[in-house]
């Protein structure tokens, strides 16, 4: 499963820059839609790559930074 550390993202952005930081700007200056980011703030697995793309590029980081694979734990009994 993927999981997306948007969350993480805009803390750090806030942190950084002291002050809060929307959705509706992230979609402003993304042209993403706020639909989509709310969707990935609640895990949603359905997200195209140029989204993630134009959130590397607003954030300025790499996509390690923002999606992350986790693996499903091994089922009871090893099977």
């Amino acid at each position: 499963m993927l999981r997306f550390k948007l969350k993480e993202r805009i803390a750090d952005f806030e942190f950084r820059e002291r002050r809060r930081l929307p959705l509706v700007e992230i979609a402003e200056a993304t042209g993403i839609g706020r639909i989509t980011l709310s969707r990935m703030l609640n895990h949603s697995s359905h997200v195209r790559t140029d989204t993630l793309e134009r959130l590397c590029v607003y954030f300025g980081c790499r996509i390690e930074d923002l999606v992350e694979l986790v693996r499903d734990p091994p089922p009871p009994g090893g099977g």
